[in-house]
């Protein structure tokens, strides 16, 4: 008889390496989010060991609750660690944005752009504000959105200059971007769009 086999599961490959645009305390936020759930998971510990005391583990809900509760907190501090230490991260102050030069798409800038899908022929407009790494506000007045730099249309729009069409390769498929115009931000936009920095957010859920 043949040995059984292994049950192949199949999982995503981990993102490369990557260097991150941040705020700054992006850093002082992980940290804490680090200790939030260090300190979570020992309360649930406690909770473990006191529903353990309490007889029949078979029909222990408290028990099976803390236990799964542990698991999920742990899986969120693995991921964050991988997340930390996996990148680099670079502190960009949002007040240097305005006073860069408009040459070509850069961090910082407030773009509009054009998307033609390459199958359909359909084009769309947008205006982004070419944020850092978790941006994702919106203005509810002008309709202005922040699009994270490490994201795939950014990373195929920075360096673009003004009307020149550049053929990419995105998650929804094949198209044409030309980028219509560059500004910088004004301290009005950046002051509605960036919100308190925030940390990650776990792929694993609850």
């Amino acid at each position: 008889m043949a040995p059984p086999r292994r049950k192949n599961i199949f999982r995503l490959a981990p993102p490369p390496p990557a260097i991150l645009y941040v705020r700054p305390g992006y850093g002082r936020v992980l940290a804490a989010e680090y200790a939030a759930l260090k300190e979570k998971r020992a309360a649930l510990v406690e909770d473990k060991i006191e529903a353990h005391s309490q007889g029949d583990l078979r029909e222990n809900f408290g028990f099976k609750a803390a236990k799964d509760a542990i698991r999920a907190v742990d899986r969120k501090l693995d991921e964050l660690d991988r997340f930390s230490r996996r990148n680099t991260f670079v502190e960009v102050d949002p007040a240097t944005w305005l006073t860069k030069p408009t040459g070509f798409l850069q961090l910082g800038h407030v773009a509009r752009i054009e998307k033609e899908d390459a199958e359909t022929k359909r084009k769309h407009r947008f205006t982004f504000l070419v944020a850092t790494c978790g941006e994702t506000a919106t203005d509810p007045d002008s309709g202005l959105e922040c699009l994270p730099h490490n994201s795939p249309l950014a990373a195929a729009l920075l360096g673009l200059t003004i009307g020149q069409p550049a053929p990419v390769s995105l998650p929804a498929g094949p198209a044409v971007l030309t980028v219509l115009s560059i500004r910088n931000p004004t301290q009005a936009e950046l002051d509605r769009l960036l919100t308190a920095i925030q940390p990650p957010e776990s792929e694993g859920g609850e």
